[in-house]
């Protein structure tokens, strides 16, 4: 977590050009209203140099007797409102393009997440993954539509500014202009400071952010341990951290903008000096210096603000490539080419078939382990040349001590995780050459510790079948004996679970979890420690349950609790990523190795 979140601090001083132009890609479907806030830009540009002259012609013709002033007054309220217009266009502009890209960015990130592969989510704590589709996306898609319409505004007002002004008296222009480098260096000078601070704020913020996460979802881990005032603490060390550098950053910005008003006051003052001598010799009008003395002034605003935008694009610049990086990263498990040309035929020939048919048969009648290697971290071999022959309607157990690769096996089994060397061969096909959504649409996963989602007992049955029926989510719970906990309750089948199941008792969980799993009536079933957290009653519910739905399917089950095993086809001890002994039950305790050791201490009498 620390490299993930301190990798922030390695960015580039300056503007990523490269990044930008992709992240500004995403609002390509949103081209026609960027343009629009690009001529939003400009015509308010174009307004706000109007309004000046018009005030300067306005001016003298009041001092020369009131001839045409009513030309300039008329002049003067269209460009007022005619600015009024474009200012509520380039607000509902803003308003959506920056809607709309957030939305897509949230939606292409989320999508991209389901696609990632466990390995992806195993060194990246939730809180970090939150941060990147809430505050990183906001941040990114808030930016894009007021920088566009800045830049054209800012470079637009400038240019204006400085023709008027040469087209009215270039001897003032360039008196004018002389402060021009000392306000390049000021600006540049702040905007480094500015831009570390923020980003250190970025930091301070995923930080927070994920170890917010992490307290919420371990409330009860730490209020069993007393931990509540060290957990205080260190989030008021992570809060302290937020406070200092968002303290900083504002106090930096608030030096600045004096600092940039006081070089405005400086062209103002020159040109009220210069100008006022003009206007004494008969050089200049009153009115027109007034005018220089509004451009004076307003020289510099399109530059602060420019200079402002461009220091948000540097603050958001770690928060784009983190969008972007979640964008490009690549799944570890993915169909090839191969099979996803032959998904597309298939639709092609069949444009009924499911999405990710690969006319893989829906009958399950072997799965083999040959050969298979594998390790999480290069040159820590967790399995070693496995071999594992299952067939239909066979159930198998493993059992062994904690770390000795069960967990392992099923998770290659699921395809969460791809073997390092050999392969896992479903009907003598290596199961790569078939479609991930073919195999675990034929998967039926239970874990040990099953997580439910926000809402009711069907809802969450349901889940496990998309256009599922009530009769089909009660059938289910049939199946595996939950029917009548179910129906035992007030609400019945309408029961809210709560975040998580927390209203539902561990085995109750268990039990909707079971029923979720057989709804898709799947070829292979997964038991990863499925009974070890209910009590015996529970246990043997689950169990009848499982029992019910094993015929002519394939069962792999993980348990430490050797009771719920005792039934299995064939039970493999595992150790240290290889089949240590294999057998019944009663043939296993025959033998008095390894597994007789591990049975007669669990049920050993007191």
């Amino acid at each position: 977590m620390d490299d993930l979140m301190f990798q922030e601090q390695d960015l580039p001083k300056g503007i990523d050009v490269r990044l930008w132009r992709r992240i500004f890609g995403h609002a390509r479907s949103y081209l026609g209203s960027m343009i629009g806030l690009g001529a939003c830009g400009v015509g308010m540009a174009a307004m706000d140099t109007l309004m000046p002259l018009i005030t300067g012609f306005m001016i003298d013709s009041i001092i020369q007797g009131g001839e045409g002033i009513m030309i300039w007054w008329g002049g003067y309220m269209g460009v007022i409102f005619i600015s009024c217009f474009i200012a509520w266009r380039f607000i509902t502009l803003a308003g959506r393009v920056s809607t709309g890209v957030a939305y897509d960015l949230r939606t292409k990130s989320f999508g991209r997440l389901q696609e990632l592969s466990f390995s992806w989510f195993d060194v990246r704590p939730q809180g970090w993954v939150l941060s990147r589709l809430t505050s990183d996306c906001m941040k990114v898609s808030s930016l894009m539509p007021w920088f566009m319409l800045d830049l054209f505004w800012g470079t637009s007002f400038i240019g204006g500014i400085i023709l008027a002004m040469f087209l009215l008296n270039w001897k003032l222009a360039l008196a004018i202009l002389c402060i021009m480098p000392l306000l390049v260096m000021t600006t540049a000078y702040f905007q480094r400071k500015i831009l570390r601070s923020s980003r250190m704020m970025r930091r301070s913020n995923s930080l927070i952010t994920s170890n917010f996460s992490e307290s919420i979802s371990g409330i009860r881990t730490t209020k069993t341990l007393v931990r509540e005032e060290e957990n205080l603490r260190e989030f008021q060390t992570l809060s302290g951290e937020m406070h200092d550098w968002s303290l900083r950053n504002s106090l930096q910005s608030a030096v600045y903008l004096p600092m940039v008003v006081s070089i405005g006051s400086i062209g103002v003052g020159i040109a009220l000096w210069r100008g006022g001598m003009d206007v004494q010799v008969g050089g200049l009008t009153l009115g027109m210096l007034i005018a220089f003395m509004q451009y004076a002034v307003n020289f510099f605003m399109p530059i602060q603000e420019l200079a402002r935008r461009f220091t948000d694009m540097q603050a958001a610049q770690a928060a784009a490539e983190r969008v972007q990086d979640l964008l490009d990263t690549e799944p570890e498990i993915r169909d090839s080419e191969a099979v996803v040309e032959l998904m597309r035929l298939a639709k092609m020939n069949d444009p009924a078939s499911s999405v990710g048919s690969d006319g893989g048969s829906t009958h399950i009648s072997s799965i083999e382990f040959r050969n298979v290697g594998f390790s999480y971290v290069e040159g820590e071999q967790v399995l070693h040349e496995f071999d594992l022959s299952i067939q239909a309607g066979e159930s198998i157990a493993l059992v062994g001590a904690t770390g000795g690769g069960k967990s392992t096996i099923a998770n290659l089994l699921c395809r969460f995780y791809e073997p390092t060397s050999g392969g896992v061969y479903i009907d003598d096909v290596e199961y790569r050459q078939r479609s991930l959504h073919w195999l675990r649409s034929n998967l039926g996963v239970v874990l040990q510790v099953p997580h439910l989602f926000s809402g009711t007992i069907r809802e969450n049955i349901a889940y496990g079948l998309e256009g599922s029926t009530a009769h089909e989510v009660e059938a289910a719970a049939r199946r595996v004996d939950a029917h009548e906990f179910i129906t035992a309750m007030e609400e019945g089948y309408d029961t809210q679970v709560g975040e998580g199941g927390s209203l539902l008792s561990t085995g109750q969980r268990q039990l909707v979890s079971l029923a979720r799993a057989v709804l898709s009536d799947p070829q292979i079933f997964v038991m990863d420690e499925a009974t070890s957290s209910v009590d015996t009653e529970t246990e043997r519910q689950i169990q009848h349950g499982i029992e019910a739905v094993m015929q002519d399917r394939i069962a792999v089950i993980i348990a430490h609790r050797l009771s719920t095993v005792r039934n299995a086809d064939r039970i493999l001890l595992i150790d240290q990523g290889r089949i240590m002994e294999a057998g019944t039950h009663d043939e296993l305790l025959a033998a008095r190795g390894r597994y007789f050791q591990l049975y007669t201490r669990q049920f050993a009498a007191p």
